[in-house]
């Protein structure tokens, strides 16, 4: 994927890694960037072109995609945490994550597809987590709502494969975001998250692990689990 020249979409520009891809992209010589949020006034990269997007909303992502029809790389990156147990927590945010990161990205792969057919195949980057991996108490729902969606990208990437669409995933631990704040553990640089996460594209990778953690989690999944939640 040659990102200098392309023309992406971000989800969840407003803040966070969203609002860095937004920027690294055109400083990477990106030809357009379309910045979406919920609230896209919110969104302040200069030179992007804004446009309101809450990725569960069907109408939304259906007019995004018609305002959008040069898309040739598309960052899925909006998300939510709610810090929610399965067995006694609010089953409308386990529903919530569910919405967001496995149908609302699937939403905007299915809208977005035909467009980077068209457009020569280009790159799609889902921007997962080390979480799709592990489960963490209090916040079992995002962890399998990842997970659902990591199963999600390795399936479109082969329906889209033929196509000639990259499709990567970007996987990393906690970042030094807004989402994060109240996480007390170690945080990686989220701009080098994006760096990676770029980087990965422009080799033709297919997936991205973007710190030491997230290599030490995906290479535990051979062991025996119980080795890995007595050792954290």
């Amino acid at each position: 994927m040659r990102i200098n020249g392309s023309i992406a979409l971000v989800t969840g520009a407003n803040r966070g890694l969203g609002r860095l891809f937004a920027r690294q992209l055109l400083e990477r010589g990106d030809a357009k960037v379309y910045a979406t949020a919920r609230d896209p006034e919110r969104i302040d990269v200069p030179g992007v072109e804004r446009l309101r997007l809450d990725i569960t909303d069907p109408g939304q992502v259906a007019a995004v995609a018609v305002a959008a029809p040069d898309v040739t790389l598309l960052v899925n990156n909006a998300g939510i945490s709610t810090w929610t147990n399965l067995v006694t927590g609010d089953l409308a945010n386990i529903r919530r994550e569910l919405d967001t990161h496995f149908y609302g990205t699937l939403a905007m792969v299915r809208a977005f597809a035909p467009a980077l057919g068209r457009n020569g195949g280009g790159a799609l980057l889902n921007v997962l987590s080390a979480m799709s991996w592990f489960s963490y108490e209090g916040a079992n729902a995002y962890s399998v709502a990842k997970a659902a969606e990591w199963a999600l990208t390795n399936g479109v990437r082969l329906e889209l494969a033929a196509q000639g669409t990259l499709v990567t995933g970007l996987h990393l631990g906690a970042a030094d975001t807004d989402m994060m704040a109240g996480y007390d553990g170690e945080k990686a640089d989220p701009a080098a998250v994006v760096r990676a996460g770029l980087d990965g594209l422009e080799a033709g990778r297919v997936e991205v692990l973007a710190d030491a953690w997230s290599a030490h989690v995906k290479a535990s999944l051979a062991a025996d689990p119980r080795e890995f939640y007595t050792s954290v």
